[in-house]
């Protein structure tokens, strides 16, 4: 006997509640990152925070919700897709903070 198929209807219903709920889920945290900085009611460094836990929140969306990395199973595929992103992220963010760095000391 050979196992029973998936309903190809039911998993494209499936991908498309994924998608819509995490694209709801983005625009909510991005709306919430701009409203804190847009409406300051924290101090400086309570908002920094905010919208920091809020990308990250928003990186696991975007893994979970549009990139269909799973951690319940251990997949080295995924594995190596989580360490990559983590490095690119890394670079960009260090890169940008040596260039403002840069400009901010030749403005000074």
């Amino acid at each position: 006997m050979t196992a029973p198929q998936a309903d190809p209807r039911r998993e494209k219903r499936r991908e498309i509640r994924t998608y819509a709920i995490g694209y709801a889920l983005a625009l909510a945290l991005t709306g919430g990152a701009f409203a804190a900085v847009h409406w300051p009611r924290f101090p400086a460094r309570t908002t920094l925070g905010l919208v920091f836990g809020l990308a990250l929140v928003q990186m696991i969306v975007h893994l979970r919700c549009f990139l269909h990395v799973s951690l319940r199973r251990s997949s080295r595929d995924d594995l190596l897709l989580i360490l990559f992103s983590t490095l690119i992220i890394i670079l960009m963010v260090a890169g940008t903070i040596v260039i403002i760095a840069n400009l901010h000391g030749r403005m000074m």
